[in-house]
């Protein structure tokens, strides 16, 4: 194996590392909504005028899935569903109080993780791994990515 092969399987391990955590929602702290909930806020927010139909892809799950996920969330408070303003007949959803909340207080715990986890490294290794990381996902996010 050459020395490229290593770094990629080395880089490819801690990604897996990393979404297992994920999964399991170590990131998430000690929040009593369900990491896919936490998920679903998170994609909420970043999307435009999302809907369950632009959430599913997005999510990686079904319409089915998604819209089961969208109904708990409605149902714990999270998010509500609101006329589209362009199409009355669509529903579009928008974070409730509470929903915001919730993912003001996950960001929090994420980042008290990751600053913890940083604790030790100094000023110019935090700057250069956020800045190869942002990288890396760019990359990989790119539409002709692999």
């Amino acid at each position: 194996m050459n020395e490229h092969d290593a770094i990629t399987e080395a880089v490819e391990a801690a990604m897996v590392r990393i979404r297992r955590r994920q999964t399991r929602g170590a990131l998430a702290g000690n929040s009593p909504i369900p990491i896919a909930l936490h998920r679903l806020l998170d994609a909420v927010a970043a999307t435009d005028s999302p809907t369950v139909s632009t959430l599913a892809p997005t999510l990686g799950v079904d319409q089915p899935r998604a819209s089961r996920l969208v109904a708990q969330a409605v149902s714990h408070g999270l998010l509500e569903r609101v006329a589209d303003q362009h199409d009355g007949r669509r529903a579009v959803l928008r974070l409730t109080a509470d929903g915001q909340q919730a993912m003001t207080a996950a960001s929090t715990g994420r980042r008290t993780a990751m600053a913890a986890a940083m604790a030790d490294w100094t000023a110019t290794e935090r700057r250069e791994f956020a800045r190869l990381l942002a990288r890396f996902v760019d990359t990989v996010d790119a539409p002709n990515s692999p």
